[in-house]
């Protein structure tokens, strides 16, 4: 088995050190979906939340959320983000959300990608649950990572 990158040789959690790495682009794309009821994507659709516009208002919780994800998940390391892009598509039976992160540094952005996608899902979560008590929130994943 392979070992863990965030423990010390006493099991305890550790930050990795990446100082030695060399500074490259990296590449982060992460989706996710939220299903909803026919009358909340309706009531979507004709821009009738009584929270506002959803969608636009989910991809800019996504961004945000992209460059706080060091403030959120102990281990990550603070990036300086030169790219986030959230994008939530309406469809027949919920909102797909699709996020890219690029930086030029010495760690991947995956994590960033992660979090702009469930962050602008539970975004959606919020404004909608007044209206729609069946959401659920399902296949959060990342879908490709690089690194020139």
């Amino acid at each position: 088995m392979a070992k863990l990158s965030h423990t010390d040789e006493k099991g305890k959690a550790k930050m990795v050190d990446v100082g030695q790495k060399p500074v490259q682009q990296r590449i982060a794309t992460a989706k996710g979906f939220i299903s909803l009821s026919d009358e909340t994507v309706k009531l979507i659709s004709q821009n009738n939340i009584k929270k506002g516009d959803v969608l636009s208002v989910a991809e800019i919780a996504g961004i945000q959320a992209a460059k706080n994800t060091s403030n959120l998940i102990p281990l990550c390391h603070p990036l300086a983000i030169s790219k986030v892009d959230v994008n939530a598509t309406l469809e027949n039976n919920g909102v797909a959300i699709v996020s890219t992160v690029k930086c030029n540094g010495q760690t991947g952005v995956e994590m960033e990608a992660l979090t702009a996608v469930s962050v602008a899902l539970l975004t959606i979560y919020d404004m909608c649950k007044a209206v729609d008590k069946e959401m659920v929130i399902n296949n959060i994943e990342l879908i490709e990572k690089k690194k020139y």
